[in-house]
């Protein structure tokens, strides 16, 4: 599949739910890509955030092409907060020390990333915030000065019916919550993901294979 192709996707589903178009935004997943492979396959056709999930790798794009917009995907550890030095928007913030360590970091940056919290899907290994325990964190992260965006998700793979639904409670909390963006749906679910309210959806597959 294309951007392009994946853009039709993205348009239809919009469509199908009743939402606006240009709703909902793509942010292409490039982790393991090269640059010059990210230019031709996606940036030929639009102005894209890039995502990564490893700190390392965000940190040497970054470094070799600071003019795009970087988003960070992947689990923090205390160890890679350095390398978000120039990132827009970390979308998997679970813990409040997270936060503290990237507001503390951006002091120095002279610039801070916005943060989206993830919320736990359900599955015991998974990574995330347990939905009892959000209002609270989001209080505790807001608190360190930076800016709530919204929510973040994963869903179960190969369950179109348990992805709808975490989907769909996602995006309830969401709104409860007064966060408007919604971070859900990757290669394999971004229909699903659209369909509940997803503002972005992470795809990196779709747009390479």
């Amino acid at each position: 599949m294309s951007v392009p192709q994946v853009l039709s996707d993205i348009r239809a589903a919009e469509q199908q739910a009743g939402r606006e178009a240009g709703s909902v935004r793509l942010v292409a997943v490039t982790k393991g890509h090269a640059l010059d492979e990210i230019r031709e396959r996606v940036l030929a056709h639009g102005d894209f955030p890039l995502a990564e999930n490893r700190g390392q790798e965000l940190r040497d794009k970054v470094a070799a092409w600071p003019q795009a917009e970087w988003h960070f995907i992947g689990p923090l550890q205390r160890n890679k907060v350095k390398y978000l030095r120039g990132v827009t928007l970390v979308h998997s913030i679970e813990e409040v020390w997270q936060a503290q360590a990237l507001a503390d970091a951006a002091a120095a940056w002279g610039q801070a990333p916005d943060l989206l919290l993830q919320r736990h899907n359900g599955e015991g290994q998974k990574h995330g915030v347990l939905p009892e325990d959000l209002p609270a964190v989001l209080r505790e992260v807001q608190a360190t000065g930076l800016r709530v965006r919204g929510l973040m998700t994963m869903a179960p793979y190969d369950d179109p019916a348990r992805a709808a639904q975490v989907f769909a409670d996602t995006a309830r909390q969401a709104r409860e919550l007064g966060l408007p963006d919604l971070s859900m749906g990757m290669s394999g679910d971004y229909p699903l993901a659209i369909a509940a309210g997803a503002t972005l959806v992470r795809v990196g597959r779709r747009l390479f294979s």
